[in-house]
């Protein structure tokens, strides 16, 4: 399984980006991909994963109402659309894939993308 992430960069707060994970080496109808961050000196933290059966999604309430997963089944893609960033968003994006059931358990992720770099300006 191989997952590239792409899509970061700087932005003033309230703007907006969308990251993009394209995985490919399997199929993926049995897994759910997952988002996830991390700030320099903190712990990685759960943002948002998606069942790519069902496309059932779930969000971390610190992004939910500006955040939002989907995925694109022809070419096997994952976004990461998110509005009204903070400077507290700041961080390193990383995008995962486990096989189902979903968690946001970060350790319970089988496979990891490279990570994209976010950074929001006050």
């Amino acid at each position: 399984v191989q997952l590239q992430a792409s899509g970061g960069g700087l932005v003033q707060a309230g703007g907006s980006l969308r990251l993009s994970c394209a995985a490919s080496g399997r199929t993926f109808s049995s897994y759910v991909m997952g988002w996830f961050r991390q700030a320099p000196g903190k712990e990685r933290e759960f943002v948002a994963a998606i069942r790519w059966s069902t496309g059932g999604t779930y969000h971390a309430d610190s992004v939910k109402g500006r955040f939002t997963i989907s995925r694109d089944n022809v070419k096997n893609t994952v976004y990461l659309q998110m509005n009204s960033l903070k400077p507290e968003d700041t961080a390193v994006y990383y995008c995962a894939a486990r096989r189902e059931p979903a968690t946001t358990t970060s350790r319970e992720y089988d496979y990891w993308g490279q990570g994209t770099q976010v950074t929001v300006s006050s």
